[in-house]
């Protein structure tokens, strides 16, 4: 049985690096989010993930490596969302 959605919202967070990311995902996925750089149980438990993040640092869409962590959400079902500034 799933759960809902699963939001993590990672906005004012300092992530310049993708192990930035995944340590900040970790915590309220699990700890096999960063150790596999994947799906772990925690997420699995839900219908969709919907994670949040600044567009700056990693995700100011400058940064080629930015676009690897959004490659591990399969939409519909799993988003990352950036949040460039007005």
């Amino acid at each position: 049985m799933t759960d809902g959605e699963l939001i993590v919202d990672l906005r004012g967070r300092r992530i310049e690096t993708p192990d930035d990311f995944w340590d900040a995902v970790s915590g309220p996925c699990g700890p096999d989010t960063i150790n596999t750089r994947g799906i772990a149980d925690v997420i699995d438990s839900h219908d969709f993930l919907v994670v949040h993040v600044d567009g700056r640092g990693l995700f100011d869409g400058s940064r080629r490596e930015g676009r690897a962590p959004a490659e591990v959400f399969d939409a519909p079902q799993n988003r990352l969302i950036v949040h460039m500034a007005a």
